[in-house]
């Protein structure tokens, strides 16, 4: 196991100086900059230089008139002393706005993950056991209606109901009116409060395919020979369903799970702007648009760090749940 996780982080570092380059050379393509849209209103000022003097002053301070090879290799150098240069969007240190936002999101994403988890697995075993039934049909239907929701029209249906309606939740932003004047559980509890519809939005959105997914890896299972052979030497029906069967459910599970890993840390970008959370979706959107080179390269490849991580979580995680991996 030891050699096989080395040999795996060996080719994710080959894959991510790949990916990165990709990444960088993207960025470089990109249709809009920041550094056009300064140079546009510098030279707008009264008695200032050009359009294409400024363009060329702040290339050169922000090392855009280099080549894209020499300009990836000394990004490659900077990134590995931890230097990833400012924002020009926000005009602060990549990694110092990169905290802000992403700590937002992780948490609305992991109390959202776990929660899909809780709600969908067993809700997935309980439609295959029943197969065909009243209880079968009803979980599919609400299955196939969360994942048909589009995520604009849910969030705005909540939003209508709880926010315009009934009054019980503002309709965006992460902090209320009073924030300032609140103690430090006040303001804890009014961040929280303002997270429910976001959350609840994320859930309903993302239980359907997991609940689909877990049924019918679960129905696979139960068909199996050696489920059959289980139920014929007198075990009880939870025994077989939630020790056999259920164990080798995990398998497939597992790939889909680790995967993901980078959406705690990605944000969820339709979401987070609905409701007005300055999480790192949102953020790093922003910066997109306008041509923020900086935080968007720091953003891209942290996450593909992310999903080259999740692989190598879910290859381990497969020796846990399956001994033929650890055998072979």
């Amino acid at each position: 196991m030891r050699k096989y996780i080395i040999k795996r982080l060996l080719q994710s570092v080959f894959l991510l100086v790949l990916v990165a380059f990709i990444i960088y050379v993207l960025m470089r393509c990109l249709p809009t900059s920041y550094l056009e849209e300064v140079a546009r209103q510098k030279s707008m000022q009264p008695g200032s230089k050009s359009f294409e003097e400024w363009m060329q002053q702040l290339s050169a301070t922000y090392g855009m008139d280099k080549g894209i090879i020499q300009g990836f290799l000394g990004w490659c150098g900077r990134a590995l002393r931890g230097d990833f240069g400012d924002s020009w969007k926000w005009t602060v240190p990549v990694v110092d706005k990169f905290k802000d936002a992403v700590w937002i999101s992780f948490i609305m994403g992991g109390i959202a993950f776990l929660l899909e988890i809780i709600i969908a697995i067993p809700l997935g075993i309980i439609a295959a056991t029943k197969q065909y039934s009243k209880t079968d049909y009803t979980i599919t239907i609400v299955a196939l209606a969360c994942f048909s929701l589009p995520t604009f029209f849910f969030a705005s249906l909540l939003k209508l109901l709880f926010s315009v309606r009934l009054g019980w939740f503002d309709l965006g932003g992460l902090i209320g009116r009073n924030y300032e004047q609140l103690s430090a559980a006040g303001q804890i509890a009014d961040k929280a409060h303002h997270l429910v519809l976001p959350i609840i939005t994320l859930v309903v959105i993302n239980i359907g395919y997991l609940m689909r997914y877990t049924r019918t890896n679960m129905l696979e299972v139960l068909n199996a020979d050696y489920i059959r052979t289980a139920r014929a030497k007198g075990l009880s029906e939870r025994k077989v369903i939630y020790h056999h069967a259920f164990r080798n459910t995990l398998i497939p599970l597992v790939t889909m799970l680790g995967a993901s890993l980078p959406g705690l840390f990605s944000g969820a970008l339709i979401t987070e702007t609905l409701y007005s959370i300055p999480g790192i979706g949102y953020v790093s959107y922003q910066s997109m648009v306008s041509g923020d080179i900086p935080f968007s390269m720091f953003y891209l490849v942290f996450l593909a760090i992310l999903t080259l991580l999740g692989n190598l979580i879910s290859d381990i995680l497969y020796a846990v749940v399956d001994p033929r991996v650890r055998i072979a």
